[in-house]
């Protein structure tokens, strides 16, 4: 049975203890994607405000140049992400924004052209909230490529999520686009954006090794799928949730569950510190003959054959 590497918090399935082997083995192949909000970074009641969890940075920082890919995917539009996280600095850092409708590399922004409906949505939005009688503190959040209502800073928030839910599904069906639910917010975005695509396309482009992806919302469940079947295919991978009440089924379909955006970077760092371990073994003088697997030296090997000392 495969264990979980050492160091690393215990995996609770066969599956994704395989795949946290398999990164710690190989990390140079290994693709380390996250999400953001919920698992970089505490929920807060403004999104703008939501500032990674203390040593989030660094702990990318480490990761990147020692895997071979570091990852984040968001909802948000990625040069946001990149600037509320302080994260130009990251080398090689890829951000994919909008569930991959954009691009951040290198400083460089690409995006996909956005779809007529969201302009559909943005101009309707904010009657349609009006006539449904939207309590006081329901916000909306325009990504640009989707739109948002959060309704967490609203008296009964799950009471505005549910009065709103009908008139935004009729809303989203009218400009073709989808209703997506997460935590105390509904989003109005185009079919077909999810970040079980965007990781998928992201393993196939890096020809990723092992794939490993952190959420903590109801729109990470697809990239968690997108780890099922990349194992189905051959290619290790875990998905970790980051434990939130608000969303236990988050939970229920991960590997290995942490606390919070704290137990991520705690992981990510942990990560971080097998690989440079493993990259100063392998470099050191001597460093591929003194490893575990590696096969001796060819003049130990012959005494050893004639049994000379």
């Amino acid at each position: 049975m495969t264990q979980t590497p050492a160091g690393l918090p215990p995996a609770r399935t066969p599956d994704g203890r395989a795949g946290l082997a398999a990164i710690a083995a190989g990390p140079s192949r290994a693709l380390i994607a996250t999400d953001y909000d919920g698992t970089l970074a505490p929920i807060v009641a403004d999104p703008a405000a939501a500032v990674p969890a203390p040593g989030a940075a660094d702990a990318l920082a480490g990761l990147a140049g020692r895997v071979g890919t570091v990852a984040i995917i968001t909802g948000r539009a990625a040069a946001d992400a990149v600037a509320l996280g302080g994260l130009a600095s990251v080398p090689g850092l890829i951000v994919l924004g909008h569930y991959g409708a954009q691009r951040w590399h290198a400083g460089v922004l690409s995006e996909h052209a956005i779809p007529p409906g969201v302009q559909v949505v943005r101009d309707e939005l904010p009657g349609l909230l009006a006539a449904a009688e939207a309590p006081a503190g329901t916000a909306i959040e325009d990504k640009g490529t989707a739109l948002a209502v959060h309704t967490r800073r609203t008296a009964d928030p799950a009471g505005a999520l549910a009065l709103l839910r009908g008139p935004l599904g009729r809303l989203a069906a009218k400009a073709g686009m989808t209703v997506e639910p997460g935590r105390m917010v509904l989003e109005l975005r185009p079919p077909g954006m999810d970040k079980g695509a965007a990781l998928r396309a992201l393993a196939a482009e890096r020809a990723a090794g092992s794939v490993l992806f952190c959420g903590d919302d109801l729109g990470d469940l697809a990239a968690f799928t997108a780890i099922r079947e990349l194992r189905a295919e051959g290619v290790p991978g875990c998905a970790v949730a980051s434990k939130s009440a608000e969303t236990p089924s988050v939970a229920e379909a991960a590997d290995l569950v942490v606390d919070g955006p704290a137990g991520i970077v705690r992981l990510l760092s942990s990560l971080a510190a097998r690989a440079l371990r493993r990259a100063a073994r392998v470099t050191q003088p001597g460093g591929q003959g003194r490893t575990r697997s590696s096969p001796r030296p060819a003049r130990r090997r012959r005494q050893a054959c004639t049994g000379r000392r």
